[in-house]
């Protein structure tokens, strides 16, 4: 689907002019959407607009890190969109001039969407590319936050309910939102570079006639890396004691069968002396055997409880 929006110079709304009149003298911009488009709605971005090739290219394939692109007459903008399902990046392309502003996208985007209705809402009085492209960025920006809140508010219960779940559960679920959070890092740290860069760099009037809002998202940026971070380390913090606790019910297990196994030793070689039936053995033929043999394995058995207490090794099971 393709969208437009056009502002004529007396600051009007036209909705859906024909692309030969979006370049007339009493036009003052104009915005058009490329939403989730068509092969054929897509060619009109080579056809029409004359964008580069390369450009182009981006459009169509997935990079791993927002960039800026600056060409003859416009900027080349690719951003990443946060999908709250996944968490993984959903590429928001932008082309900007001070005509014009083209945004293509293959997913649907909430950031598109939510500025277009807002333009609508508001009026041209209040907007120009330059404001589009802030907005844009901005709600994106902002749409990182319900994620990342999402994920702590989860740790925070994981901690609660602690005492009622397995640790080998616990441990899964705090792997499971340390990969979320890998992923969302890897949106949001490139995001606040390239914000960074388009402050640091004079030549770009469309972020210089904002530049207080874009620092205002620079901020948020940085915000988000420290949520995310701080949030790892929390998942590190959780992993490295369930872990904690998982090797010291494993040492408490292995002290029970080591305790059990040394008992039985002396045991097992008594019952065993006394199980191999030779003729002449004379404990065979006595009448009270059998309670001594019994109380022999007894006393054994006291015996090395006793002396394991002394030495602490119930301590363990505490």
């Amino acid at each position: 689907m393709i969208r437009s929006i056009a502002i004529t110079r007396d600051k009007k709304i036209l909705k859906d002019l024909p692309y030969q009149e979006l370049n007339s003298p009493e036009i003052l911009w104009y915005w058009v959407d490329f939403s989730v488009p068509t092969e054929a709605e897509s060619d009109k971005l080579g056809e029409i607009f004359h964008f580069h090739p390369l450009a182009i290219e981006d459009c169509f394939h997935f990079l791993q890190r927002p960039k800026l692109d600056e060409y003859d007459g416009y900027h080349f903008l690719v951003l990443h969109e946060l999908n709250h399902e996944s968490f993984v990046s959903d590429e928001l392309d932008i082309f900007i001039s001070e005509r014009y502003v083209v945004t293509f996208h293959l997913e649907e985007s909430m950031a598109a969407d939510h500025v277009w209705q807002r333009v609508m809402e508001e009026g041209p009085s209040e907007h120009s590319p330059s404001k589009i492209v802030y907005h844009l960025i901005d709600k994106l920006v902002d749409d990182y936050f319900p994620p990342l809140y999402k994920m702590e508010d989860r740790l925070n219960e994981i901690e609660d309910e602690e005492s009622h779940k397995s640790p080998q559960t616990v441990i899964n679920e705090v792997f499971d939102i340390r990969s979320d959070l890998l992923r969302t890092r890897r949106t949001i740290a490139p995001m606040r570079d390239l914000i960074y860069r388009l402050l640091s760099i004079q030549k770009f009037d469309f972020v210089q006639n904002q530049k207080a809002y874009f620092n205002d998202i620079y901020d948020h940026l940085l915000k988000l890396t420290e949520i995310v971070d701080s949030n790892r380390e929390l998942t590190s913090d959780m992993r490295d004691s369930y872990e904690s606790i998982n090797s010291n019910r494993m040492n408490a297990i292995m002290m029970t069968l080591t305790i059990v196994s040394t008992i039985f030793i002396p045991l097992t070689f008594i019952a065993g002396v006394y199980g191999m039936n030779f003729a002449y053995m004379p404990e065979l033929q006595w009448k009270y055997g059998y309670p001594v043999a019994m109380l022999l394995m007894a006393v054994i058995a006291l015996v090395m409880l006793w002396r394991f207490k002394r030495k602490g090794w119930f301590n363990i099971f505490k």
